[in-house]
């Protein structure tokens, strides 16, 4: 029997959460398991992206802020040794009204090839700084790649 799921490149899309470092572990046990490379993917929230387009926090600021997360991801990543690569994007957009979480998601996951995400769930705590709980449901809903969603 062949298996019909044996995805090559496994995006996950994190926010700085703690619920994206669960969906990290999922992703990297997924990878692990087909020998697939993980790409993370963080989505600045809308709070920090009108702050860096109105000039009030730069590019270092923003790096400085995620630095320690994306630490945390390679280490996790690193623990079952398969191929990381990492960007950064907008979550959401003050010129274009079509940019959301889920889109970005969605349209990163194209461009790249990711043939499978792994999408962190709504948090209980319902901190409005989580960005990817909203992006959730729409991926769920829209993409064509096979989604888990944790």
């Amino acid at each position: 029997m062949t298996d019909s799921l044996s995805p090559s490149l496994v995006l996950v899309p994190v926010d700085g959460s703690e619920e994206s470092l669960v969906a990290v572990e999922y992703a990297a046990a997924i990878a692990e398991e087909y020998a697939a490379t993980i790409h993370a993917l963080y989505v600045v929230n809308d709070e920090m992206a009108r702050a860096i387009d109105t000039g009030a926090v730069d590019d270092a600021t923003l790096a400085a802020d995620t630095e320690a997360f994306l630490e945390a991801v390679v280490e996790t990543v690193d623990d079952v040794g398969v191929p990381l690569s990492m960007s950064m994007t907008y979550g959401f957009s003050t010129r274009r009204l079509s940019r959301h979480p889920g889109s970005v998601v969605l349209d990163t996951a194209e461009e790249l090839g990711a043939d499978f995400v792994v999408v962190p769930r709504e948090p209980v705590s319902g901190d409005s700084e989580e960005v990817l709980a909203k992006a959730a449901e729409y991926v769920l809903l829209y993409a064509s790649q096979p989604v888990l969603s944790v």
